[in-house]
Order: structure tokens, then sequence, then C-alpha cells
């Protein structure tokens, strides 16, 4: 960058001082004083400017460009990655998209495949807690069953106990009261051994 600053402040001194050339040399023949020393250091002077200016040229130019060939040719390999890398990623997606109905049709299946796990595993529940149900319903029938006996049993043993009594009272004289209270007081006045039980 700093080379390319002094060339340029060369090169406008040169072209600044061509012009001045140039109208001194018009200036010359309209004054027609100028003399062949004058000339001959104008030429030497020229010269020595167009040399200096050709050298730098020649010392600045070729790196300069060569360094701008080279930043060329580095962003045309930076380039060329570029695009094969994008080329890369359209086929990537090229292949996934070609990928994809079989992915979609994959998912498909697992999906159908996990449902119809679901709807067994809920079928399977279903007959379990059905199962349960119906124990319990078996168990409490059985229970009701035996509660049902015992309460029929206790009914009919009142029944037997409220019959029993009404043809006690019935059978029941003054007579047949008189014989048991005697038969009890005799029983209680024999020994203990000779007692019936």
């Amino acid at each position: 960058m700093k080379r390319t600053a002094l060339f340029g402040i060369l090169l406008a001194a040169f072209l600044a001082g061509f012009p001045r050339a140039a109208a001194a040399q018009e200036n010359e023949k309209k004054a027609g004083e100028e003399t062949a020393a004058e000339d001959v250091w104008r030429v030497v002077n020229f010269a020595i400017m167009a040399g200096a200016v050709g050298y730098l040229i020649v010392k600045n130019a070729g790196p300069f460009f060569a360094a701008r060939s080279r930043k060329i040719r580095e962003e045309m390999i930076q380039g060329e990655d570029a695009r094969q890398e994008a080329e890369r990623r359209a086929a990537e997606v090229d292949r996934r998209l070609a990928n994809l109905e079989t992915e979609i049709a994959g998912l498909r299946a697992e999906s159908q495949k996990e449902t119809e796990h679901e709807v067994e595993r809920m079928r399977q529940r279903t007959a379990a807690e059905m199962a349960k149900i119906q124990a319990n319903a078996e168990q409490e029938i059985v229970a009701a069953g035996k509660t049902a006996r015992a309460e029929l049993k206790r009914y009919a043993a009142e029944l037997a106990i409220g019959l029993a009594e009404r043809k006690i009272r019935t059978r029941m004289n003054a007579e047949t009261q008189d014989a048991l209270v005697g038969g009890f007081v005799h029983e209680l006045d024999s020994p203990p051994e000779t007692r019936v039980h």
C-alpha cells in the first residue's frame, strides 16, 4: 500500500512536469533564444525523471501485480471451495428429499405399529379390569349369599323359637306348670350325682 502511494506521487510529479516541458518548448520557439546547452539539460533532466519513474514502476509494479494475482488466485480458490460446498449441500438436500418418501412411509408404519401396540395394551388392560370387576362382583355375590343365608337362618330360628313358644303356651296349663316346677325342685334337692342332664 505504501509503495502504491509512492508510485502514485512520482507518476503525478512526472505528469505534472511533462506539460511544463511542452509549454517550455513552445516558449522557446516563440522566444527563439533557446540554446543547445539548455536543450541538452532538459533532455537529460527528462531522461533522469523518466528513468526514475520507469525504475519505480518496474520495482513496484512486479510485486504489486504478483500480490494482486496471488490474491485473485486465493479468491478463486475460495470461490471454488464455496461452490463445491454449495454443491455438496445441494446434493445432501436432494438425497434427503429422495429419502423423504421412504422416511415418511417408515414413520407411518412405525406410527401404525405403535397404535396397534397401544390398542392391544388397552384391550389387555380393559380385560384385566373386567376380570377384576367380575371377581369383585363374584366375591360380593358370595358375601351377599352368606349374609342372606345367615339372615335366613336367624329368621328361621326366630320363627322356630316363636312357634315353639306358642306351642308351649298353648299346651301349658296350671297342672303342667306345677309338674315342671315340682320336677325342677326335686332335681335341685337330689344329690348332684343322681341329677339327669
